[in-house]
């Protein structure tokens, strides 16, 4: 399958018998703002992890940080570079995009994801801060230079929004 030329959401559907199909639908349900859909897919003690950052316990405290990602103006895309599978552990290679009003937000993320019994148990990411800070600038730029916007990655070697 040809990641990274796609974002997740245009994916074939997954049939979730498997912890790769999981974790595609969940990225796709948070890409395509269905909440409720990605929260059905996480375990009631699910432990999610930004590494650097306080993790967040539990299915309604990653449903209340999930959240954000609905109110108006906001959006995520999510472009997979790479998958790999060792068991239930996924691990992913992609680029995010956190979009708030005109504003976009794209890096590059590692994820581990923990599947047990169909449901995500350990959600774990971990981004280069210096990346994530030349992103912000550059989103911040682009407010008022509209041609510094980054595009979305189309190529699998392409750095995001470069």
């Amino acid at each position: 399958m040809p990641y990274g030329l796609l974002p997740i959401a245009a994916l074939d559907a997954p049939d979730l018998a498997t912890p790769q199909a999981v974790v595609e639908a969940f990225l796709a349900a948070l890409m395509d703002g269905d909440v409720d859909a990605a929260i059905d897919l996480v375990d009631d003690d699910i432990l999610y992890v930004n590494v650097g950052l306080p993790a967040v316990r539990g299915r309604a405290e990653v449903d209340r940080v999930m959240r954000l990602l609905s109110r108006p103006g906001a959006a995520f895309e999510v472009y997979l570079h790479a998958i790999a599978v060792d068991g239930a552990t996924v691990l992913t290679e992609r680029t995010d995009v956190l979009i708030f009003g005109r504003l976009r937000l794209q890096f590059w993320v590692w994820g581990r994801f923990d599947v047990r019994d169909g449901k995500i148990a350990l959600w774990r990411d971990s981004f280069d801060f210096l990346d994530m800070t030349r992103g912000t600038v550059r989103a911040l730029a682009a407010l008022a230079i509209p041609s510094l916007r980054p595009a979305a990655p189309t190529r699998l070697e392409a750095p995001p929004g470069r």
